[in-house]
């Protein structure tokens, strides 16, 4: 290896040494499993330094029905046949059950879930701040030989938080897959701030007697119940494949700084609502959110927990990058679509497997991003 080759680091004491957040998180996941923090996961963890740059790794041999964060099978099959039943689609609704039934067995003998997913943080949006793609082809070669049969897998890649990685990916022939659409909103003074809905959101909390806090760490007691609010709301109400984040999840990301909560509780010091906020860069995102789903709907806590973290954000000058789903009520705060893509990089594998991810992004290009735009996925 010579001395600017990056470095793939799988052993934890030698990740625990070094004090990056990176390496902090990858070496949390390692030493208690990473099951312990994301329920529905069984990634393996290791640590890509390149220079001065460290980002994590997450490897996974296979196996299915596993959070879509590091499973592109969940992603593409199992998600999407949950998000026929959620938004209700009823016309083609056997041609679409059927189209996944032949793509669920297409991705199955290309083995899509023996991947390996660099600068994943099992976050559903995994921001990649300042990272411009410079050393992508180094980290991919160092990958490709540690990894001869796994997909290589860049998630949350788009031209509007990270364009320069975005065209790195392409640059190097990483094969992009659009995975959903998201809500982005450049300046939240100018866009969101005027609007009615904001507005309305304010009052809201302003009526609610809630009371808001900024915590950098969490007790035993308030982790549980960030843990139950976001439970509640990303499991229970939408999909089991969304990752189910434990109670150690949300106390570490409090604790080694790569989440900030912000909560609001009432008279009696109960969590009623939360946003676990991810900041990187200039971009801030919301990977936990949360509230009380037993309240009457005239609580407005969605609201209030929507105000909570544009708020932060509008403080500091951030731009919002808030996800997937209720386009509409995101559309009438002032934010604009945009497609999200997965790079794969296949050029290691046989000529089947890197076949059928051909197959597959054709058919996403032409089948799936006319759908995401029409239903606001």
């Amino acid at each position: 290896m010579n001395g600017t080759e990056p470095a793939l680091i799988e052993d934890l004491a030698a990740i625990a040494a070094s004090q990056t957040k990176a390496a902090r998180f990858a070496s949390a996941l390692g030493a208690s499993g990473t099951a312990a923090f994301v329920s529905n996961a069984t990634s393996r963890v290791a640590l890509i330094r390149n220079k001065e740059r460290e980002l994590p790794v997450t490897i996974d041999d296979g196996g299915y029905g596993r959070t879509y964060v590091a499973s592109p099978h969940s992603a593409y099959v199992l998600y999407a046949r949950d998000e026929i039943d959620i938004v209700g689609i009823r016309r083609l609704r056997r041609a679409a059950h059927g189209a996944l039934d032949l793509l669920d067995r297409m991705l199955r003998a290309i083995r899509i879930n023996q991947a390996v997913h660099l600068d994943n943080w099992l976050l559903s949006t995994n921001l990649h701040g300042t990272w411009d793609g410079k050393g992508l082809p180094q980290i991919r070669e160092v990958l490709t030989r540690r990894f001869p049969e796994h997909f290589l897998i860049l998630r949350s890649l788009d031209p509007w938080s990270c364009p320069q990685l975005l065209d790195a990916a392409k640059a190097d022939g990483w094969t992009l897959l659009p995975s959903r659409q998201i809500w982005v909103t450049e300046n939240l003074e100018r866009d969101w701030r005027p609007r009615n809905d904001y507005g309305n959101d304010r009052r809201a909390l302003a009526k609610s007697g809630l009371t808001v806090e900024d915590l950098e760490t969490l007790g035993p007691a308030d982790a549980a119940r960030i843990a139950d609010l976001y439970h509640q709301l990303y499991v229970g109400r939408y999909s089991p494949l969304n990752p189910i984040f434990t109670a150690q999840f949300m106390a570490e990301t409090a604790r080694s700084g790569l989440l900030r909560y912000r909560l609001a509780r009432d008279e009696n010091g109960t969590i009623m609502a939360v946003a676990g906020m991810l900041v990187r860069g200039q971009y801030l995102t919301v990977p936990v959110l949360g509230y009380d789903l037993s309240r009457p709907k005239k609580d407005a806590l969605y609201r209030i927990a929507t105000f909570m973290f544009s708020d932060y954000a509008m403080e500091r000058g951030l731009r919002l990058h808030s996800s997937s789903g209720a386009g509409e009520f995101k559309r009438n705060r002032g934010a604009r679509p945009v497609i999200e893509y997965m790079a794969v990089h296949a050029g290691h594998l046989s000529l089947g497997r890197r076949t059928g991810l051909q197959i597959l992004a054709r058919l996403l290009d032409t089948i799936m991003v006319p759908m995401m735009r029409k239903q606001g996925w």
